[in-house]
């Protein structure tokens, strides 16, 4: 089974640099083990069950939220019983679609 979490953290009442605050989100995401990926929007993490993603997803709201008096937070969730390993193979799915070998897209998992 695969749970597929797209995630942003954004704190609010704290001014425009909030980079070293959602860095305790990310934090919570790359300890806690399960695949994941962070870009310039969205943290992405898998695991095998919903309350497994979601407890990281609230583990991580709750760190910023000890740092700011107020916290937006976007999720997505892809929840999927017949797959594993979707946080890599959506893209590998899309990058054989393309054809394009050598243009993959690059992503930094942190396991």
């Amino acid at each position: 089974m695969s749970v597929l979490v797209a995630f942003s953290v954004t704190p609010l009442g704290v001014g425009e640099n909030v980079g070293e605050i959602v860095a305790e989100a990310v934090r919570v995401v790359r300890e806690s083990g399960l695949p994941n990926h962070t870009d310039a929007m969205f943290t992405l993490v898998e695991g095998d069950s919903w309350d497994e993603v979601m407890d990281v997803v609230k583990r991580a709201v709750e760190a910023v939220a000890q740092r700011a008096p107020r916290v937006s937070t976007l999720v997505k969730m892809d929840w999927r019983p017949d797959v594993t390993d979707a946080l890599t193979g959506k893209v590998a799915s899309v990058e054989r679609h393309l054809g394009t070998p050598g243009n993959e897209v690059k992503m930094n998992i942190d396991y």
